[in-house]
């Protein structure tokens, strides 16, 4: 199914370039099916694994994926841990596939925070993607927008006392270069998925021109069809940058 869909010619030539995702609906997809919410996490996994692969055979080149925030952490620890136990598991599972894709894997966040499990995990699924040159795929975990730009003043800061930045010099250029995706080029295009319009604390400084779309669809019932769908849309944006 996910390969009959095709994008316009027009979408085709406007492709955003990054792709993020707020994938939202988990627990209200399983309250909805009488099930636990563990289960809407559960369904949650596969459309991570549809996604990256649309994304991989449409071209774009980044998706970051707001998979655990920092706020995550005061769920109750039952449902943290089974999340947790999720994350390796796929991070383990889904090398071979990765690999075959062509995907790079990448993270942000306050990592130090993750079980060790999970950071062992990690290090060895992006050691074995690390030669691959196709999508890169970026997880946001125990990640926190405001988080992120504090830890960058307060490096940047460190910088100005030791006499390495002098103040003035101080640019929106230095400070991306102090955000955890330095490497990374801004979002085109946000997705947030179950109708909520907020951000919650994604990516705001990353963001500041990036397109937002937003999707009754819940996150496990997320599919290619619908990433198509916000892409089309993506392309019938006229992108001003605060110009005409």
């Amino acid at each position: 199914m996910s390969t009959a869909i095709q994008l316009s010619a027009a979408a085709k030539a406007s492709l955003p370039t990054h792709i993020a995702i707020i994938m939202d609906g988990n627990g209200r997809w399983a309250k909805a099916r009488h099930l636990p919410r563990v289960e809407g996490h559960r369904n949650g996994v596969e459309s991570v694994r549809a996604i990256v692969r649309a994304c991989g055979e449409l071209g774009v080149k980044y998706l970051t994926l707001y998979a655990f925030s920092v706020e995550n952490w005061n769920r109750p620890k039952d449902e943290v841990d089974t999340l947790m136990k999720y994350l390796a598991r796929f991070l383990k599972n889904e090398i071979g596939e990765l690999n075959r894709s062509n995907v790079r894997l990448d993270v942000i966040g306050q990592i130090y925070r993750l079980p060790e499990f999970v950071q062992e995990q990690l290090a060895k699924t992006r050691a074995a993607l690390e030669r691959n040159t196709g999508l890169t795929l970026v997880l946001a975990l125990s990640y926190g927008a405001r988080v992120e730009i504090v830890e960058a003043v307060r490096s940047i800061a460190a910088k100005v006392k030791q006499g390495d930045i002098d103040p003035a010099e101080i640019t929106e250029q230095v400070i991306s270069q102090h955000l955890y995706t330095r490497h990374l080029p801004d979002p085109d295009l946000l997705i947030r998925t179950s109708g909520e319009m907020r951000l919650s604390n994604f990516l705001l400084w990353q963001i500041s021109y990036t397109e937002l779309v937003v999707t009754p669809t819940l996150w496990p019932d997320f599919r290619k069809p619908h990433l198509c769908e916000a892409i089309e849309e993506y392309a019938r944006r006229h992108r001003r940058f605060g110009g005409v």
